[in-house]
């Protein structure tokens, strides 16, 4: 019986389908933990198809490769280390995900997760069968269980291991990013062990998968719950943990403690990780965006450029008529503050255009929100033709404020292919951007406060007619996000909205563009899920809805 182990974890970003990307990711970390005489490597969950794939697991060619290529990396281990391994993997018909455990240079063990996941982001309960409660299996004297992500989160499996006699849990995992993530894993995982008396090794994946974010922050856990190892955030990591049998447990001798990310650096990390892999991934080569000289399209600048570098982003401000001399100047300086290309194309002739032509039609017809729409989709058009020209990827800018009450032009502002601060609010916004002004980590590639203060203390305007705010048409921004936190994340009753002490009015009609934006918010690109019910695989609302919660005359 071993009475020492070293097990490394290997914190991967794989591509969603790249298989031969992947395995070869795999091997990389498993010549890595062959050289520094590691017992077990540890590799996330799916690594080799990618997570989640969604319905592309039901798909039997990809099922057949996948087996095959796990059967291959299989053979490594005949004078290596042991290697757990995730994927989905067909048995009597059925598809499950499911853990191989590889060594001297076969496939000895597979466990299927038992608790699939079926709320918020997950839908594995519609594309995985169910297994079995997972018995421990062997491994040089030594008994291990193989919890699987979501079977550590619900009540049964841990307790059967231990009952079965496991000493450590391994557990692979894909479990994605939102800012209560630390706290609910170290809190729910954290009784798990110190309910069991079992050591925990938790690998996490990284990396961006359309709105996902995966932040990697793998650790390790004492037989009481302590932190005994911890990988970075949001970057691919590698760390080696030697355990040591001490009387009747497994105490951890060495391995690294990293600081994981929470708070505005976590949130500001998030979405270059999920803008730069959006990118990165599909294959653009730089993205271009509409830079008006408000908060919202600094922000995304100073995201791009911190995710991709200054020379991979274009910035183009498009004046019209209504335009500020100060946003022209506010625009010119972020651009330079962050280094990228800048162009200035004016949209008036454009505008005038659109006007004349529709002139007859309109005639006796008073200005509003067609005016103010057609010079957003002028932009558009700009911004369209720029990518189709020279292929930058579109990026949006609309904060989770807008989306949220329709303040925002489908085919215009909405156009382009993702958006990074889509769950942030506006409030929340100003205070990250505050945030990037005074920190500038080594590693993102972005300068020094690219955001003109300027930017961040001016009144937000769309700038579509003479003298425009926000505030016009919206309540002030802190009232208004009280109110959407209220609906979305909290799904509150109105009273108790109320009872924070907003007006009937501002509720009712607050409660009512959030449901009748429902249909422009199904046509918005993707962005980065960072809250507890972004727009899209969280919160799923009908299009075509008549119910209003009843809010209380004053």
């Amino acid at each position: 019986m071993k009475s020492k182990l070293k097990i490394a974890s290997a914190q991967l970003n794989p591509i969603v389908g790249d298989l031969n990307g992947n395995i070869a990711k795999a091997k990389m970390a498993y010549e890595r933990a062959k050289s520094d005489g590691a017992d077990i490597l540890v590799l996330p969950e799916q690594l080799i198809i990618g997570y989640p794939a969604e319905d592309l697991v039901l798909k039997p060619a990809a099922q057949t490769d996948c087996r095959k290529l796990a059967e291959d990396f299989a053979k490594l281990t005949k004078d290596g280390p042991a290697v757990v391994f995730n994927l989905p993997w067909v048995e009597k018909g059925k598809l499950y995900n499911s853990a191989l455990f590889m060594r001297d240079g076969k496939i000895t063990d597979i466990r299927h997760k038992h608790h699939l996941p079926n709320y918020g982001v997950f839908d594995e309960e519609r594309i995985f069968t169910n297994g079995p409660l997972p018995d421990p299996i062997e491994f040089k004297g030594v008994t291990i269980g193989l919890p699987i992500c979501e079977d550590l989160w619900q009540p049964g499996v841990a307790s059967h291991l231990a009952d079965m006699g496991a000493e450590i849990m391994i557990s692979p995992n894909g479990s994605p990013w939102r800012r209560t993530a630390m706290s609910e894993r170290v809190a729910a995982l954290g009784e798990k062990v110190h309910n069991e008396g079992l050591p925990l090794i938790y690998v996490n994946q990284i990396g961006g998968q359309d709105e996902l974010v995966f932040d990697g922050s793998s650790f390790s856990m004492a037989a009481d719950g302590t932190i005994v190892q911890a990988l970075k955030s949001f970057v691919e990591d590698y760390d080696i943990a030697t355990w040591e049998k001490q009387g009747n447990e497994w105490v951890c001798t060495e391995a690294k403690l990293e600081q994981q990310l929470t708070g505005h650096e976590a949130d500001w990390r998030a979405m270059c990780l999920g803008l730069s892999d959006y990118v990165n991934k599909n294959g653009f080569k730089q993205i271009v965006l509409g830079l008006s000289g408000g908060v919202d399209s600094a922000a995304v600048a100073a995201i791009a450029a911190d995710a991709l570098g200054p020379d991979r982003v274009w910035c183009v401000m498009m004046p019209s008529r209504y335009t500020a001399g100060e946003s022209l100047g506010d625009a010119e300086d972020c651009a330079n503050r962050i280094g990228c290309r800048y162009d200035v194309i004016a949209i008036k002739p454009a505008f005038d255009a659109f006007l004349d032509m529709l002139g007859p039609l309109f005639d006796g017809k008073p200005f509003d929100t067609t005016e103010e729409n057609m010079q957003s989709r002028t932009r558009a058009l700009i911004l369209m033709a720029i990518s189709n020209k020279f292929g930058p990827m579109v990026v949006t800018t609309g904060n989770k404020s807008e989306m949220a009450v329709g303040y925002a032009t489908l085919y215009g502002d909405m156009c382009g292919g993702y958006n990074p601060v889509k769950d942030i609010y506006k409030t929340e916004l100003f205070e990250l951007c505050k945030w990037r002004n005074q920190h500038n980590p080594d590693d993102l590639l972005g300068g020094d406060h690219p955001i003109p203060d300027n930017i961040i203390t001016k009144p937000p305007s769309a700038e579509l007619r003479e003298d425009q705010k926000d505030s016009d048409s919206l309540p002030e921004y802190p009232v208004l996000d009280d109110i959407l936190f209220g609906l979305i994340e909290q799904e509150l009753p109105v009273e108790e909205i109320l009872a924070r002490g907003h007006s009937a009015a501002d509720v009712k009609r607050v409660q009512h563009l959030l449901y009748i934006a429902e249909y422009k918010r199904r046509q918005a690109p993707p962005g980065v899920k960072l809250g507890s019910k972004n727009f899209g695989r969280d919160r799923r609302y009908p299009i075509t809805n008549k119910y209003r919660d009843e809010v209380p005359e004053a």
